[in-house]
């Protein structure tokens, strides 16, 4: 039976309620792109956003992002005064440090790239990291940079239902627990989105689907090449002296994040084996089936340990495991499908999707709306593979590779 109330015409079908996905469904309907429908096989905003660090950061590999992340951060700072719905962020700042000659060497080229796309990065000693975030103790540190715009969103659900409040309000509709099962091509256009709850008409669908948005992708003929990824973090028990606006802080070497998280410190990082995983070989799966292990935090902890001396004494209060997914070149797929006309992407975060999903889902909707995007964003087009058909076991190993080098992405 058909659900009376469930909608049967839409102007865009938004697949996958997480950031990209609210993001975008709340940019749409701020442009005025009609009527917007978000679909979510589970309950909207509960699976791999829900588990982010919450971390913004200007300081990019790109230009491309670099601008993604600004505008990020701009829609983030103003979203409040903007739609009237709270939308709460620390602005704390960051350092950006290493302890190696190799790694202070890529912070400084990276630094050096940064500032010619207009962040603010002021060079920092040691004295002076320990004095602006007193959990680290600054000891070893070769090169270290304070970053003041970045900022953090303390409990990342918190910046998924900001977005999908504003957007019911200027009239999308957000509906979980509506699998999309098939998407109609009809003379190489999209015309419909298929349902176990009814058939959506539709000409423009955007796969926000996450780990998920490969498999969607196919419904479309589409090829989504992404490689889902595994990550953790940790959440301690309160520390004295931490205070939520202290900088978050970034050791490079260790490839390992650090920040202030419920009055103790949140870390994590990338390890060197992580798990790769394939959501079509685990039935039924969710984020509540993703295995967990808890010795990949207890390597990020001993790796940072001397820095954060803190650490060897404070118990968990809470272990995290996301997904994160990768591409083999470690840039979004952002942009319409040459696959089928009105198929559009939006997935491929390699780790930074919560932090650039404003942006990209403001990016996305001037584009669709006024039929450009606002600037260059031709190196996030999701057709770029095309002509090389990558393998499965290629694709998984670019995957796993740009994964491991998240901090390192000239391979160092």
């Amino acid at each position: 039976m058909i659900d009376s109330s469930f909608p049967t015409d839409a102007d865009v079908v938004v697949i996958g309620a997480g950031a990209l996905g609210l993001a975008t469904t709340f940019a749409l309907a701020r442009a005025g792109a009609g009527r917007v429908v978000l679909l979510d096989q589970f309950e909207p905003a509960t699976q791999a956003s829900a588990r982010a660090a919450g971390l913004f950061k200007l300081l990019q590999f790109s230009e491309v992002k670099t601008r993604l992340a600004a505008r990020s951060m701009a829609i983030v700072r103003g979203f409040e005064a903007e739609t009237g719905v709270p939308l709460p962020f620390v602005d704390s700042g960051s350092i950006y440090a290493a302890r190696t000659p190799q790694h202070a060497s890529m912070v400084e080229a990276e630094v050096e790239d940064g500032r010619g796309w207009g962040v603010e990065l002021v060079r920092i000693d040691n004295a002076e990291a320990h004095r602006l975030a007193p959990y680290l103790a600054g000891n070893n540190l070769l090169s270290a940079y304070l970053v003041p715009g970045d900022i953090y969103v303390e409990e990342p659900r918190s910046m998924l239902l900001a977005f999908w409040q504003a957007a019911e309000r200027l009239g999308a509709r957000v509906i979980g627990h509506a699998p999309v099962t098939g998407i109609r091509v009809e003379g190489g256009a999209v015309t419909a989105v298929e349902t176990p709850h009814g058939e959506i008409r539709t000409p423009l669908v955007v796969d926000s689907a996450g780990v998920w948005s490969r498999i969607v992708g196919r419904m479309a003929g589409a090829d989504v090449p992404v490689q889902p990824v595994r990550h953790h973090l940790r959440i301690t028990s309160p520390v004295a002296g931490i205070e939520a606006k202290q900088p978050v802080v970034r050791l490079i070497d260790a490839a390992t994040y650090v920040r202030p998280a419920r009055g103790g410190v949140m870390y994590g990082g990338f390890e060197q084996d992580p798990l790769a995983l394939d959501p079509e070989t685990i039935e039924g799966f969710s984020m509540d089936k993703l295995p967990f292990d808890h010795h990949v935090n207890d390597r990020f902890r001993d790796a940072v340990i001397d820095e954060f001396p803190d650490l060897a004494t404070t118990t968990v209060q809470e272990q995290r495991g996301g997904m994160f997914t990768m591409t083999a070149d470690g840039m979004f797929l952002v942009g319409p499908s040459d696959a089928a006309r009105g198929f559009w992407v939006a997935s491929g975060c390699n780790g930074s999707g919560f932090s650039l999903s404003a942006g990209i889902g403001s990016v996305l909707a001037e584009w669709i709306v006024g039929g450009a995007p606002p600037f260059d964003v031709s190196a996030l087009d999701p057709n770029r593979f095309a002509t090389e058909n990558l393998s499965d076991e290629e694709l998984r190993g670019a995957g796993i590779w740009q994964y491991v080098n998240y901090y390192t992405p000239a391979g160092a």
